[in-house]
Order: structure tokens, then C-alpha cells, then sequence
């Protein structure tokens, strides 16, 4: 089958609907790579990233209550997990919408195709079956374009999806230890508190195992990142 045959046979709504289709794919195509090459970005960092974040509020609530310290570092660990979900949803709108319409653009173009082949082979005279088989044949590419162009959309948002699940995992995994160490770090001071001071932990004690922590936790997190897909 000649494209240019049928480029020349097609009237401005079919030009049209190709248009937009050849548009929507290529807009896929870039937000499609672009979203997964950084969803796995942020899988890989999003647990360092949100340590580093919560490593100030815990410093201005050294000094207060086990209650206001676990209130405020919940507040800010969800803030912070609320802007990863929605860093890591950009651009999936418009690969679940070109995944939706694509089909019915291109179902859309092959109809109005055949409407218009059907057209001129009334106002010709001519209904055999050559006149009618190529027009319409031709219609039905619209139909392929439109599929060819939501494929990918679908495969791309799928991955996305899969990819941003796991980012969502390791923000609320770590926000967890990150809590669980915060208690800890309370019923550390309030120990050394109430003990005499010559067989309480000091400072630095206490800081160097939780860097030994945070070490740990973050080499399970980027071993988890890069052993999946």
C-alpha cells in the first residue's frame, strides 16, 4: 500500500487526526522515558533524601517532650512523603490519557475515512469491489496508528506505576525507623537523665550508633533499589 496514495486520497480530518496522533505519540514517548529514568532515580535516594530532611527537626526538638517530638516528626515525614508521591506522578496524566484516547482517535479517523471513501465512490457511480476495497483498506490504517501510539503510553504508565510503588515503600519504610529512632533517641535521654552519670551513654556514644543505623538502613535501601527492575 502506497502512503502517499492514500496521504493524497485523505482529506483534511484524516491529515488532522494524524497530526495529533503522531503528536501524542511523540509526547509519550519523551514523558514515557523521562518519568521512569527519574522514578528510579528517586527510588535509589528517597530514603537518604528523606533522612537528610527530618536530620533538622530533630535537632530543634532535642529539647522537647517525647509527645511534641513524635507529633512534629510525623507531620514532617508525611509532608515530605506528600511531595515524593507527587514528584514521582508527573507526567502519568498524560500517559493515561493518550493510552485512553489514542484508540478512539484513530477508530474516529478510519471511520470518517470509510464516510469519505463511501463518498466519492457514490458520487462517481462506481461501487465495484476494487473501488471499494482499497478506499476503505486505507481508512483502517488510522485504526493501526492509533493503537501503535497507545501501546507504548500503556507500557510506559504500567512501569511508571510499578516503579513509583516502590518509591512510596522505601519513603514509608525509612519514615518508620525514622520515628522508631527518634523514640529511641527520648528514652535514651530520659535514661541518662535518671542514671548517674559515670554509667549513661554519652553524646557521642548515642550518635555513633545511630550512624551505624542510618548506615545500615541505607545500604538495605539502595541494595533493594538496584536489585529491582
Amino acid at each position: 500500500m502506497d502512503f502517499m496514495q492514500y496521504w493524497q486520497y485523505s482529506d483534511m480530518v484524516t491529515k488532522s487526526l494524524f497530526f495529533v496522533l503522531l503528536v501524542l505519540s511523540i509526547v509519550s514517548w519523551v514523558t514515557g522515558i523521562i518519568r521512569v529514568l527519574q522514578s528510579r532515580k528517586l527510588a535509589t535516594s528517597v530514603a537518604d533524601d528523606l533522612s537528610q530532611q527530618i536530620q533538622p527537626t530533630q535537632a530543634n526538638l532535642a529539647d522537647s517532650d517525647a509527645a511534641t517530638r513524635r507529633l512534629v516528626t510525623e507531620q514532617t515525614l508525611l509532608k515530605h512523603i506528600g511531595r515524593y508521591r507527587f514528584a514521582s506522578e508527573r507526567g502519568l496524566p498524560i500517559l493515561g490519557t493518550t493510552a485512553a484516547i489514542a484508540p478512539f482517535i484513530g477508530l474516529f479517523g478510519t471511520v470518517w475515512g470509510i464516510f469519505h471513501a463511501l463518498h466519492n465512490i457514490g458520487m462517481s457511480g462506481q461501487a465495484g469491489l476494487g473501488q471499494v476495497a482499497a478506499p476503505v483498506g486505507e481508512a483502517l490504517i488510522m485504526t493501526g496508528l492509533g493503537i501503535a501510539v497507545a501501546i507504548p503510553a500503556v507500557v510506559f504508565y504500567n512501569l511508571a506505576v510499578r516503579i513509583n510503588r516502590r518509591v512510596m515503600y522505601h519513603a514509608n519504610d525509612r519514615a518508620h525507623d525514622l520515628l522508631a529512632s527518634s523514640a529511641r533517641m527520648v528514652d535514651n535521654a530520659q535514661t541518662s537523665i535518671d542514671t548517674k552519670p559515670a554509667v549513661s551513654q554519652t553524646p557521642s556514644t548515642r550518635e555513633s550508633q545511630a550512624s551505624a543505623e542510618n548506615i545500615q538502613q541505607t545500604s538495605h535501601y539502595r541494595s533493594s533499589a538496584s536489585s529491582q527492575p
